[in-house]
């Protein structure tokens, strides 16, 4: 039987049609799958390089439905991508050809995705109630309620009420990751990007805990991961991270982490998004998707979290209009992120899967970044996928 190398894989990942098994769980590279099942593997150390590093991308993709031998198609059969991220259309991002436009429209194109991926795929979203969210109520989806609204009524009842009704809209078309919630706090009332849309729900860091906590108990129950975000806080900026760049100096308070510290000690943080601020009086050079002082330094260390950190959309102008993809990519990666996000929307690339593998193969054979490193991306994702299977998530 042929051995899968590293350039057989990448070549035969190319093919149009071609089903490609993951490679080190089964001894060939190509196989016809007919009924597939959604497995983890017992020692990672059976898998290649690019195949871990291919989990470590949760990416964005145009269109409604799953076409056969489609780019995305690929990166999830071929390449085994980590997770997929939908969206519905942003006119005022720039943002048209997306994935979400009616229930039955949504439904097959999760069927599509959730059958396409032998391990665990997330699937994610961000449906944080009120303005964002891409589950919209003209496109025939439930109705749902801000964070502000939820935070300026203060009744805990409520906002699990509202919380277990969003979570169990996204329970029924199959996600499994709500990007979600927005644990910044408010303290800047003319905030373009988090209080002006009302994706805060205070900004008292207690009130923003207790919330954001039935939020996330309300997913738990519906078998949904969840995401604190934006770390290390986004509330304070004066400007918006997906026009340009963002700088909280002046402005940001330790009481930020507040949220943060609580949830993570009371067990309720499955994954952690970081910002793409910049705070000088954190880091003096990078923003803090980028920065290791910030992930590794205060969120790792300080605050004592060691489950995945995912970064903001890479794709967002505070990070493009400062830093080419190839060193957003290694930055991030050193600085502690483990999952890699790219909307890949408004600078659409087809080939942004194995450009990244390739990119990030590079970097590993110079030892700008170490095996060492993607291990522990890989393993982290894969422990947090665990809990997907505990939960029944296997076809």
């Amino acid at each position: 039987m042929q051995t899968c190398t590293r350039r057989t894989f990448l070549k035969t990942s190319a093919l149009t049609g071609a089903s490609l098994l993951l490679p080190g769980l089964l001894g060939g590279c190509a196989l016809t799958r007919t009924n597939v099942v959604k497995t983890l593997p017992l020692d990672l150390n059976s898998w290649p390089l690019e195949r871990k590093i291919a989990q470590m991308l949760l990416m964005g993709f145009p269109g409604e439905t799953l076409e056969p031998g489609s780019p995305i198609d690929q990166a999830i059969r071929h390449y085994g991508a980590g997770g997929v991220v939908l969206f519905d259309n942003n006119i005022d991002l720039g943002v048209t050809e997306r994935n979400i436009t009616s229930p039955a429209q949504l439904k097959r194109l999760m069927e599509g995705l959730q059958n396409a991926s032998e391990t665990p795929l997330f699937i994610a979203v961000d449906q944080e109630g009120g303005v964002v969210a891409r589950l919209k109520e003209r496109y025939g989806f439930p109705a749902t309620v801000s964070a502000k609204y939820l935070g300026q009524q203060n009744r805990l009842e409520l906002t699990r009420s509202a919380s277990d009704s969003l979570a169990a809209t996204l329970e029924e078309y199959g996600f499994n990751l709500n990007l979600a919630p927005v644990v910044d706090l408010a303290t800047n009332p003319d905030n373009p990007v988090i209080a002006f849309k009302e994706r805060s729900f205070s900004a008292d860091p207690a009130l923003v805990t207790a919330h954001a906590a039935e939020f996330i108990k309300s997913h738990h129950r519906h078998h949904i991961l969840t995401c604190l975000k934006h770390f290390p806080g986004h509330g304070s900026s004066r400007d918006d991270s997906h026009l340009g760049l963002v700088d909280v100096t002046r402005y940001w308070n330790e009481n930020e982490l507040q949220p943060y510290r609580d949830l993570i000690s009371q067990g309720l943080c499955d994954m952690v998004m970081t910002a793409h601020t910049f705070n000088t009086s954190i880091d003096p050079q990078y923003p803090a998707t980028l920065s290791k002082t910030t992930i590794d330094g205060i969120l790792r260390r300080q605050l004592g979290f060691n489950g995945v950190v995912v970064s903001d959309d890479l794709y967002m102008g505070a990070i493009v209009q400062h830093y080419s993809y190839e060193t957003a990519v290694e930055k991030a990666i050193n600085a502690g992120v483990d999952l890699l996000v790219v909307a890949n929307d408004k600078a659409y690339r087809p080939d942004i899967m194995p450009h990244t593998i390739e990119l990030l193969m590079g970097l590993v054979r110079q030892g700008r970044i170490s095996r060492e490193r993607i291990d522990q991306a890989c393993n982290r994702i894969i422990a947090l996928k665990k809990q997907i299977l505990k939960h029944g998530d296997a076809a």
